[in-house]
């Protein structure tokens, strides 16, 4: 796919998103809607051996959701890649559905159980270790929050990301600066993001994750060779893509009402309607 072709993607799954969460009564919109670009990136263009015929392709690269509480984004991009059917997602919020407010392995296309915060990442370092040591070319995403960085446990993967050279392993925050207690900054501050993950070895590149062009550009010039794990900072905004969320806290895991829903939905249909022309 092309980047005008990823970014109508991008919004079609927007779209869903948000009916998805409306149908449900329950999600983390806000930063469902941040990272949503760089899923799609990542799905449908960036990883390999993703196919949903052959789930368990010994060689495909992995992906592990660490915010797992924005797993509706995960949900959505899945479905759009085909690994759920729509009448499976529009079970989410009732009860006997497989789907959870996080990411199970009951659900095709999910690596591994995660959103118990600070988690993901030592996951990947394990994954990224098993493919050095069996000498597989595959590679591992980790998705975190910036709130997530609070938790301790994520130095000590980045410790050992950098003690075992995993160049085949790239970690990416979703840099919206909101948590769900407010601003990153006031509740915990992490920056600077590049230079704390610097000093731990790793090779840092900052992109702007609510720019297509921009996330494929940075994810195309990751150097897989180079002996060092990677750190991606995606700045991006909270509820991106509906203008009356974006960057509002209460967005965290505000529940749309019909209004809402419907405005939403209409705001990226116009979007839709403009990137199909």
């Amino acid at each position: 796919m092309n980047t005008r072709q990823l970014e109508l993607l991008a919004e079609q799954n927007r779209k869903r998103l948000v009916e998805v969460v409306y149908a449900a009564k329950a999600g983390h919109i806000g930063g469902d809607l941040s990272c949503l670009n760089v899923m799609t990136a990542l799905y449908f263009d960036t990883m390999r051996g993703i196919d949903p015929q052959d789930p368990k392709n010994p060689g495909r690269d992995r992906f592990v959701l660490s915010k797992g509480h924005c797993v509706e984004a995960l949900y959505v991009t899945l479905e759009a890649k085909g690994f759920l059917k729509p009448e499976v997602l529009d079970t989410l919020g009732q009860y006997g559905s497989i789907l959870s407010g996080h990411p199970t392995i009951e659900v095709p296309g999910i690596e591994v159980n995660s959103g118990a915060l600070g988690h993901g990442l030592s996951i990947g370092v394990g994954m990224a270790i098993a493919a050095k040591m069996d000498r597989k070319d595959y590679r591992t995403y980790v998705l975190m929050g910036d709130g997530e960085q609070g938790e301790g446990s994520i130095y000590e993967a980045a410790m050992a990301g950098n003690r075992y050279h995993l160049d085949n392993l790239v970690a990416i925050i979703d840099r919206n600066h909101l948590q769900i207690s407010g601003n990153t900054e006031d509740v915990m501050p992490i920056d600077s993001i590049s230079e704390r993950w610097g000093a731990f070895g790793w090779d840092v590149k900052e992109m702007n994750g609510d720019s297509m062009a921009d996330i494929l550009s940075t994810l195309g010039s990751i150097d897989y060779q180079n002996g060092k794990p990677h750190l991606l900072v995606s700045n991006t905004t909270k509820g991106r893509g509906v203008s009356f969320m974006e960057g509002i806290a209460k967005w965290h895991h505000g529940v749309l009402n019909e209004e809402q829903c419907r405005e939403a939905v209409a705001e990226i249909e116009q979007r839709i309607s403009t990137l199909s022309a």
